[in-house]
């Protein structure tokens, strides 16, 4: 069973939190009703981004062979057959259409937004991620339809500062994953198949590029928590103490993925014991000042 569990990608189900976030900002948490669809929607979501997981492994397949890592993926070793891949692909995505249809409770927009990810990421996978810039964007698009996915629901409208926060931090790892996956060529950790999109790019291109939009996310985000609807939500600017520890986490982050990190977002959470616990104490802390 190992090989199927690889083959989903379970822990990057850990990005699905962020349907969460309007739920959370919105003070609804304690809606059992909206608490539901929520729960069902996570499972939408899931679904449907391990179908466009595995069609992206098949899509890569020969590629992937060559890879120093990637050949030990399911498909690339041969643990699962293509078939077999295509098979748990189509079930996976009836399974994700069916869940949603109770989570959108008659709402169109929910159905437009889960479509649209997969539709993007298929895609994605058959030539967007060789165009420069627009690969990184459909990477950003991910986390994005993810927030826009929750807010419609619950029916809670998202604070603009929000979106911008989410759009910059987005940017910010897509460009990171990018730049650790260059570096790793240039320097001949890589010796197999690489990303053809690579040589659009350069090193300095991308440094700069990641740590604009990390600038810009940390000042969208300390915008969002001053900005006066959220201030009138939690009685006052108490969420203003949290930006410290967000700029320690992008701190902790960018240190991580200077290091020996191939730059992928889940892969850097997981992977630093540390960047984990200050994430959790952020939600902790967050959730307290809105709900206490």
């Amino acid at each position: 069973m190992k090989p199927y569990f690889k083959l989903l990608r379970v822990k990057h189900y850990s990005k699905n939190v962020l349907l969460l976030l309007p739920l959370v900002f919105g003070r609804e948490l304690s809606d059992a009703t909206l608490l539901l669809r929520i729960f069902l929607g996570f499972i939408a979501f899931c679904l449907v981004s391990s179908a466009v997981y595995i069609f992206n492994d098949i899509r890569d397949v020969e590629k992937d062979r060559l890879h120093p890592v990637k050949q030990n993926r399911p498909i690339a070793s041969g643990a699962v057959s293509i078939p077999t891949a295509y098979v748990i692909a189509a079930l996976l995505l009836v399974a994700a259409l069916a869940v949603n249809a109770l989570a959108s409770h008659g709402s169109v927009l929910p159905w437009v937004l889960l479509l649209l990810y997969a539709l993007l990421n298929a895609g994605y996978s058959m030539g967007l991620k060789d165009v420069p810039l627009l690969d990184i964007t459909v990477l950003m698009s991910g986390f994005l339809l993810r927030l826009l996915y929750g807010s419609a629901l619950v029916d809670i409208k998202i604070s603009e500062w929000l979106y911008l926060t989410v759009v910059s931090m987005s940017f910010f790892m897509g460009l990171g994953k990018r730049r650790n996956e260059l570096i790793a060529q240039q320097s001949g950790e890589l010796q197999g198949e690489t990303r053809s999109v690579l040589s659009k790019y350069t090193a300095s291109f991308l440094d700069k590029s990641m740590y604009m939009c990390l600038l810009l996310g940390v000042v969208f985000y300390s915008l969002w928590c001053v900005d006066a609807s959220t201030a009138g939500m939690i009685s006052g600017n108490y969420l203003l103490w949290t930006v410290p520890l967000v700029i320690l986490i992008c701190m902790k982050y960018s240190m991580t993925i200077e290091g020996k990190s191939d730059g992928d977002p889940v892969e850097v959470l997981f992977s630093d014991r540390w960047l984990m616990l200050m994430v959790g104490l952020l939600g902790c802390a967050i959730l307290a000042i809105i709900y206490l």
